[in-house]
């Protein structure tokens, strides 16, 4: 299997407003995507891929010029691969709120000339799933062969088969759920209140003062991290290792409590504590603090059963795709557990649908890794995929 090689990102305008679930518009907006392989003559092999959190667009190949520039799921989607770019036409779009190009908090307000900022408005995975569905008017493509994602991604691929149901023929959803739990709404709130008490912050206008949040922000990745990983992986990979290779006292001299947390600050003593403090300042050098907090607000409100008065059942009363669940026994962010809450809504629904519950001990991030299980459950739809639309 080899790359798709370097690869060029695509921008497109739209001036007619998006209708947000909120009531507001988003006016004059862009969406930043790219796309791999080619769309065959009866426009039915195109495939979406839906980005989570702090993913983008950029799903596979890389950029030239620029090294370590893989795009996110490129060990799944390229020639050869699972999600096989010389069948389909894969399609990876930035969502409205990012900053990764599509119009979002860093972008100039129209009504303003300034950046949105904390002006820019509240969007929902709905309006995301709706922005894509214009996209696609605009390639001219009226039913995708499948909509996949993982994590926030597998939500927005699910809701595309509720409000666009004779527009997706397949589902692919990895590594989520239905909703938040309100453990995992605990976490991300407690990620926004690191992000929103730094003091760099200036009420979401930091761009005005020339300022990052930079140490909210590595805390809400540190948080984040804690939660992707699995216990047993992370005492695999640090177990109680310090940074010196071994399990020796890391505070030997310390005579109280200040100075044995001096010492810890002043030279990180735990493995673990490296990696997430690592994590946490690079990812507080590209990713914007407003997004965070528009996305994770995003992930909270996700509830299709809602309208329904709760009942999952109903709320895919009307969805007609064909459907792929798959999770990872180790995920305790979005267990196994909700993923058979789908499966049952959809069973009750009669409609087709194939659950694979991989035993992986990586936690949630087992959706980006190469796993020959997961992989081969991924390679077996798509094949089938491709069959149908041949």
């Amino acid at each position: 299997m080899v790359s798709i090689g370097h690869v060029t990102p695509q921008t497109l305008h739209f001036e007619q407003a998006l209708p947000l679930k909120s009531g507001a518009q988003l006016r004059d907006y862009t969406l930043t995507y790219e796309t791999y392989g080619s769309l065959n003559a009866t426009r039915s092999n195109a495939v979406l891929v839906c980005h989570a959190l702090n993913a983008s667009h950029h799903v596979a190949g890389t950029y030239a010029g620029l090294d370590k520039s893989e795009g996110w799921w490129d060990n799944l989607v390229g020639p050869g691969k699972p999600l096989d770019t010389d069948r389909f036409f894969v399609i990876g779009v930035n969502n409205p709120g990012s900053c990764f190009g599509s119009t979002g908090p860093l972008s100039i307000n129209p009504a303003t000339g300034k950046p949105y900022g904390a002006d820019f408005p509240v969007v929902t995975v709905e309006d995301w799933v709706d922005a894509q569905a214009r996209l696609m008017d605009a390639l001219g493509i009226q039913q995708i062969a499948a909509a996949i994602g993982g994590s926030l991604g597998g939500m927005q691929a699910l809701d595309w088969a509720l409000r666009y149901p004779t527009r997706v023929r397949h589902c692919i959803a990895v590594a989520t759920a239905p909703n938040l739990s309100a453990q995992n709404i605990a976490f991300n709130e407690v990620a926004r209140r690191a992000i929103v008490t730094d003091p760099e912050f200036h009420g979401g206008h930091f761009y005005e003062h020339g300022v990052i949040p930079r140490r909210g922000l590595r805390v809400a990745r540190m948080i984040g991290h804690i939660t992707y990983l699995s216990d047993d992986v992370m005492e695999q990979k640090f177990g109680r290792m310090t940074r010196n290779g071994n399990g020796d006292n890391p505070v030997a001299g310390a005579t109280d409590v200040a100075q044995a947390y001096a010492y810890s600050t002043q030279d990180i003593e735990f493995q673990i504590e490296s990696y997430l403090r690592h994590q946490g300042d690079k990812f507080s050098e590209y990713f914007d603090a407003n997004t965070y907090l528009l996305i994770t607000r995003a992930l909270d409100y996700f509830d299709p059963a809602r309208a329904f008065g709760g009942d999952l059942t109903r709320a895919f009363a009307s969805a007609r795709a064909k459907f792929q669940l798959i999770s990872f026994t180790t995920d305790w962010r979005f267990s196994p557990a909700r993923s058979r809450e789908i499966v049952k809504a959809l069973l009750d629904n009669r409609l087709d649908v194939s659950y694979a519950e991989i035993d992986a001990p990586h936690g949630h991030d087992a959706f980006l890794l190469d796993d020959p299980r997961y992989h081969g459950v991924l390679r077996a739809r798509f094949d089938n995929i491709a069959a149908e639309s041949a």
